[in-house]
């Protein structure tokens, strides 16, 4: 499986945090799936970081590292993607998750991510 983790879920499993449910983290850890974080997540991290809106175990320096450690790889944003999420509905105004939101439609990717909305979007959004 090839699955595109939403902010939170990359930051739950850096963290550890118990809200990242168990049958989740399995999955993620699982070798025989791919984990892909988008370029926007790690923007999202910087800039709320900077802002005093987000503490973190760790700096965004190391985060960036442990997306090798784990494997893990970075999800560009392409010109598609923007030129689809410019046609996007207004379900959800974050720009960020509107972002992964576009990247797991256009690539075919299953969203692991807790929040409902990205539902009204059709993808297909995981959390178990």
């Amino acid at each position: 499986m090839k699955l595109l983790l939403d902010t939170h879920a990359f930051i739950w499993f850096v963290d550890n945090d118990v809200r990242l449910l168990h049958k989740t983290k399995n999955q993620i850890e699982d070798i025989n799936n791919t984990i892909l974080i988008s370029i926007a997540s790690l923007w999202e991290i910087a800039i709320k970081i900077s802002l005093g809106k987000l503490e973190i175990s760790e700096s965004i320096e190391r985060i960036i590292e442990l997306i090798a450690d784990n494997g893990f790889e970075i999800l560009p944003i392409l010109p598609e993607h923007i030129i689809k999420i410019s046609r996007l509905e207004f379900h959800h105004r974050d720009p960020f998750d509107r972002i992964i939101i576009i990247q797991g439609l256009n690539e075919n990717l299953q969203i692991v991510s807790k929040d409902e909305i990205f539902d009204k979007y059709g993808v297909n959004r995981i959390w178990n």
